[in-house]
């Protein structure tokens, strides 16, 4: 390991000249004219992972972007990892905003800034580095490595899960590991365990079969606005429980160890509070603010329209109005049984004056790795190790729907080893990875592999 980590110490100049290459290439999956740049991406990974001593590297089409592979499998009787991660980059608009341009990593002070940064260009190419180290200096790893790359993450990974069906045996691991988010804070190395899941519905509601003139006919019929407002007010009640009938039923609670946890993280909620500009705090009464956005289920009303909302004055009654609800899922609830019990509440309460229709939009489950698991415990050890403090634990309140694909089609636990931090703007202008957590991350990501084996001694791939 010292051999492997002066290595990584001696070679910061040139990470920084090759994730420039990397982060040049304006890899955007969502927009059509992108597309030869999404190839040209790909087929720089595929050079890259056989220039630092990965075999098999290879680009498998997809019915959209391709997935990038690569493997090491010189470790027979040790734990094998398939680690994760995505080629594919959000649009760089707003251009005027960015300090920089988007597609020139640029340092400044403490952060490099470019568009992929650290979401997630950035954060796949500290593994790389790591594996690198290991086959440059001493010609093994002490583990199996499996390296899948997609280029679709940002849309939506439409056609990774039939990827992962057709090629099985291809992805025979023991774990995956997955950097693609954030530590706590700067300087506090943590380590996610949990994502929550999702369930995301329209409501319509059908008044009048027309619009009407709020004066001929205000007092004579409901208004769906009206109607689906007072629909939405029943769905928290005074202490913010939501009160769908079932909702909380088999709801895993947090344990002791998970809530001593949590009040170790450095969080202030009258910090919190100020910095999102509210004059206080609101949610399900008996739990902490991390606790509600981390571990407890919610309902959030996202938008709602019908009527006249242009400028100056219409006095419309009008015909239609509707609402988009997405409801954050924790271990234990299933997407799509919390979808039906919300259409069955919501038809149960609305009114019989409008006609009311509930669509489930998509959902997906959550995700939780125990913090006691073999592959959590090496990534904590790792962490200790590349940032030189004992790390702390954290959950996301949002949702990766790859961790539970993983779960479902591999039969895989996830890792979620992540080196962003949380104001790094992924998605907006001005994206950045921190050069610590950069530099830092290689380092964590080879004690990772060398204390791995020791954590999970045995393989089933």
């Amino acid at each position: 390991m010292e051999q492997v980590l002066g290595y990584i110490e001696g070679e910061q100049d040139r990470y920084l000249r090759e994730v420039a290459d990397f982060i040049a290439i304006p890899s955007v999956s969502t927009n059509a004219e992108n597309r030869p740049d999404m190839l040209n991406c790909a087929n720089w990974l595929v050079d890259h992972m056989r220039r630092i001593g990965l075999q098999n590297a290879q680009m498998f089409p997809t019915a959209g972007h391709p997935v990038v592979y690569g493997e090491w499998l010189g470790a027979p009787g040790k734990p094998t990892i398939l680690i994760y991660g995505h080629y594919d980059v959000q649009p760089p608009e707003p251009l005027d905003l960015w300090e920089s341009p988007p597609f020139e990593a640029t340092v400044r002070g403490e952060n490099l800034y470019a568009r992929g940064a650290a979401d997630d260009k950035g954060q796949v190419f500290i593994h790389l580095k790591s594996l690198e180290a290991f086959l440059k200096n001493t010609g093994t790893l002490p583990v199996n490595v499996k390296v899948l790359v997609e280029g679709e993450e940002e849309i939506g990974s439409e056609h990774l899960a039939a990827f992962l069906k057709e090629q099985k045996d291809l992805l025979k691991a023991d774990l995956v590991l997955i950097s693609d988010s954030s530590m706590f804070a700067r300087d506090v190395p943590s380590i996610c365990y949990g994502l929550r899941g999702l369930s995301y519905m329209q409501i319509d509601l059908v008044g009048p079969n027309k619009d009407l003139h709020s004066g001929s006919f205000g007092g004579t019929v409901h208004n769906p606005i009206q109607a689906l407002a007072e629909i939405i007010a029943r769905l928290h009640d005074k202490n913010g429980k939501v009160t769908i009938p079932g909702f909380y039923k088999g709801v895993l609670p947090l344990t002791r160890t998970e809530r001593t946890a949590y009040r170790k993280l450095p969080f202030s909620e009258k910090k919190y509070a100020r910095e999102l500009g509210v004059k206080a705090l609101h949610g399900e009464k008996g739990f902490t603010t991390l606790e509600r956005v981390w571990a407890r289920p919610t309902l959030e009303c996202n938008g709602i329209w019908g009527g006249f909302t242009g400028d100056g004055a219409k006095t419309v009654l009008p015909s239609k109005a509707s609402a988009k609800i997405s409801m954050r899922l924790v271990p234990n609830q299933k997407s799509d049984k919390i979808a039906k019990l919300f259409e069955k509440y919501v038809k149960k309460i609305a009114p019989r004056t409008v006609t009311v229709s509930v669509r489930n939009l998509h959902g997906g489950e959550a995700a939780l790795t125990p913090i006691d698991s073999p592959g959590v415990k090496a990534a904590v050890a790792a962490l200790a190790k590349g940032f030189g403090k004992q790390p702390l634990y954290q959950r996301e309140g949002g949702s990766i729907p790859i961790v539970v694909q993983f779960k479902q089609i591999l039969g895989l636990d996830t890792v979620l080893l992540g080196f962003g931090l949380p104001d790094e703007n992924a998605h907006a202008p001005n994206e950045f990875i921190n050069l610590k957590n950069f530099f830092g991350g290689i380092k964590t990501s080879a004690h990772f592999l060398n204390e791995l084996p020791a954590y999970l001694p045995t393989k089933k791939s």
